[in-house]
């Protein structure tokens, strides 16, 4: 459905350690960063699309963070949602709901959310039962 995702950051190089982090625990790697244009993507090892992206605006303004945006990464299993989140939480990001079940989704949903250090909204979920 998604062919990639773009997240605006203002501190490249902070998000660039940030999201390396986050996103190996998610078992993504990293398929470009370009310097010169400041941007960066992560792939699915083997697998072209989606793309997770993270960069400089490229209109040159700053970064901003939506209210009610929120980007929802999938994880393999619940001890890689932990995992990423705490790797987040360790790297600068601000929690906004701890790992645990959120049977009002459904009864296996396993979920996360923070907030990265420029304010985008993410989370990282499971859906399956252990």
């Amino acid at each position: 459905m998604l062919s990639h995702v773009f997240v605006g950051v203002n501190d490249f190089e902070r998000a660039f350690a940030f999201y390396s982090t986050v996103l190996a625990e998610l078992g993504l790697v990293l398929k470009f960063r370009e310097d010169d244009r400041t941007w960066a993507g992560w792939m699915k090892p083997g697998v072209a699309r989606p793309l997770f992206l993270v960069g400089r605006p490229f209109d040159g303004a700053m970064a901003v963070a939506g209210n009610g945006q929120m980007i929802a990464l999938l994880a393999r299993d619940r001890a890689s949602v932990d995992r990423a989140h705490a790797a987040a939480l360790a790297h600068g990001a601000s929690c906004e709901g701890p790992p645990g079940l959120r049977p009002e989704y459904h009864a296996n949903y396993y979920g996360a959310y923070f907030r990265d250090p420029d304010g985008n909204k993410l989370c990282v979920c499971c859906h399956h039962a252990p």
